[in-house]
């Protein structure tokens, strides 16, 4: 991948969070017409197929799936025009709820998604890089084979899951998941900082876990 070499992690974090892809608290959603909230069950019952299917396949068929899902489900529209807010992370169950997401939307609905689907969460990381060719902050997903291994990226930009190295057009700055942050230039070498310093990822994991365990009850 890229090197990034870090300032301050605080800081980073801090500036990163600021001029990224809009992040925040949710807004009341008026009440859909008929046949919006047919197609919002549809799209949601297909997300649930596709997790409770996925059995069989292995960790990359899973990558591909997951990442196929979202893409194609969630069309880009910022936190303004969805929620109504300047800044918030939404679920999975949220975005597809909506058919609509900002970057760090689709990339954290990869995640759950593919955390649903088996695969361990410690080869996950959510991933802030700036997007070159937009000159602004990005979120991406990247999965680790193993934690020695160069990661494959899963992007909304570039639908093709790729390589760190083969994308040129990022520039990583630092990655999180439930296990830590990890800094860009050592991406092996987890900070001193502890995951709850990304308030708004405990936030949205803490909702996630809910709707995944109220899930789970429903069918039960």
């Amino acid at each position: 991948m890229p090197r990034f070499a870090p300032r301050l992690l605080c800081i980073t974090i801090t500036a990163w969070l600021a001029i990224g892809c809009e992040i925040g608290l949710g807004a009341v959603r008026p009440e859909a017409p008929a046949l919006d909230r047919a197609i919002e069950k549809a799209r949601l019952g297909s997300w649930r197929s596709l997790i409770e299917q996925s059995g069989s396949l292995d960790e990359l068929s899973k990558l591909q799936a997951a990442n196929d899902f979202i893409n194609r489900s969630v069309s880009y529209a910022s936190d303004r025009e969805v929620w109504g807010q300047d800044e918030y992370w939404a679920t999975p169950l949220e975005t597809l709820s909506r058919g609509r997401g900002d970057c760090e939307d689709f990339a954290i609905g990869k995640y759950f998604t593919l955390v649903q689907m088996g695969v361990p969460s410690d080869k996950l990381r959510l991933t802030f890089v700036k997007a070159l060719s937009l000159n602004q902050a990005h979120m991406v997903l990247a999965y680790y084979p193993s934690p020695a291994d160069q990661p494959l990226i899963l992007d909304n930009l570039d639908r093709r899951i790729r390589p760190a190295a083969e994308r040129r057009d990022l520039l990583p700055v630092f990655a999180f998941n439930n296990h830590g942050i990890f800094l860009a230039k050592s991406p092996q070498q987890k900070s001193a900082q502890p995951p709850q310093l990304l308030s708004r990822w405990s936030d949205v994991s803490e909702r996630a876990l809910a709707e995944q365990a109220s899930a789970l009850h429903e069918r039960g």
